[in-house]
């Protein structure tokens, strides 16, 4: 008998058992994390919306349009959305918190080997969720107490803030975490340097903007982040950053808690506090990932709504015409007849195949 040989082959099971075993443990961290998210959100939702409705935190309509006009047709189409409750992003990002803080409880008291928050994983997407979070809850009070030129903060101190925060993101990554390469899918790594910085910046506040915009119909922008984390937990995962997978994973949860009282007739609505910070934390777990590049295909749609209304812009300040009926998109199949379900559900299905491709390029 081969000893040697029989002791390879032993060893090699041995580490096979091993990191089965490992992975199991992953898995459940990242889907218990999510389920518990799930259940967390569904039940303070209901109490938490019967708080906004006591005191009286709902949905203000726009006076002006993205062009500058009086929002006549947007009027038109959402008056009967008029007061539904709104900063429901608050649940979103709280279960989230709740969760974090439940896993590092667990790890601590030796009840759970892993937890949520890891300085290496987790500690940039929680930063960027409570700091993005923070700045949207202030332009949701502002709309609500009708403060500001267009009821919010004013759109350049908004972007300033928001570029602020991103350029800290930036420096950090660059000179703390030693980024300064993008990776191509099929091609590879490549090193560009300073560079970087403007770069980040560009994703972030795209992103979060992005996010922003699409946020307009009941379900559809939590049906695409939804979607979008999810395939960023896959990205992740193969990347071997375990605990960013389940982090990414507790947002879909509490995502999904949101839904399940945001589907059409919508009992409440996120808000720039979830809007903005899921979108910048998006980006933030983008670059984590180095996955900067199949974003665009993983956000698809968040691409379209904001072309939409650049588009609009242009068009009408050059031209003095429009394109579309009304900006964002999603406005404009409204306008022309498209029952706001159908708007969401068509939207979720090109979101997620295309998103699909992107998870493909992005393991390439």
């Amino acid at each position: 008998m081969d000893f040697s040989k029989l002791s390879l082959d032993l060893t090699i099971n041995m580490q096979n058992v091993l990191n089965f075993s490992e992975n199991i443990r992953n898995l459940s961290l990242i889907f218990g994390s999510q389920i518990l998210a799930f259940i967390i959100a569904v039940i303070i939702a209901p109490t938490f919306i019967q708080l906004l409705k006591k005191y009286k935190i709902g949905k203000q309509l726009r006076d002006k349009a993205t062009t500058g006009e009086k929002a006549v047709i947007f009027n038109e189409l959402h008056a009967k959305k008029k007061g539904t409750p709104t900063m429901g992003g608050i649940l979103i990002w709280g279960t989230v918190l709740i969760v974090v803080l439940l896993s590092s409880l667990s790890q601590l008291l030796g009840i759970t080997e892993n937890s949520l928050f890891s300085r290496e994983e987790t500690l940039l997407p929680i930063a960027t969720l409570i700091a993005t979070a923070i700045l949207g809850a202030v332009d949701d009070y502002m709309n609500l107490k009708g403060q500001g030129k267009n009821k919010g903060i004013n759109v350049n101190p908004k972007f300033f803030l928001l570029t602020l925060f991103a350029l800290l993101g930036a420096l950090w990554f660059y000179y703390r975490l030693g980024y300064e390469s993008i990776h191509i899918p099929m091609f590879g790594d490549f090193n560009i340097g300073i560079w970087y910085i403007p770069l980040f910046i560009f994703i972030i506040t795209a992103t979060s903007n992005a996010v922003n915009i699409t946020d307009g119909l009941d379900g559809l922008a939590g049906g695409l982040l939804i979607i979008a984390f999810t395939t960023f937990a896959a990205l992740a995962y193969a990347s071997g950053l375990f605990v960013l997978a389940a982090f990414c994973m507790v947002i879909t949860g509490a995502l999904l808690g949101f839904l399940w009282f945001n589907i059409m007739p919508a009992k409440f609505y996120m808000g720039d506090t979830g809007s903005i910070a899921l979108g910048a934390t998006l980006g933030v777990i983008a670059m984590m990932t180095d996955s900067m590049l199949v974003l665009p295909l993983i956000g698809f749609i968040f691409v379209i709504e904001t072309l939409s209304v650049i588009i609009q812009i242009f068009s009408k300040k050059f031209f003095k015409k429009k394109v579309f009926l009304i900006a964002p998109i999603h406005h404009h199949f409204e306008k022309k007849g498209w029952h706001e379900a159908t708007v969401v559900m068509r939207f979720w299905i090109i979101g997620g195949f295309v998103a699909v491709i992107g998870m493909i390029v992005g393991l390439v």
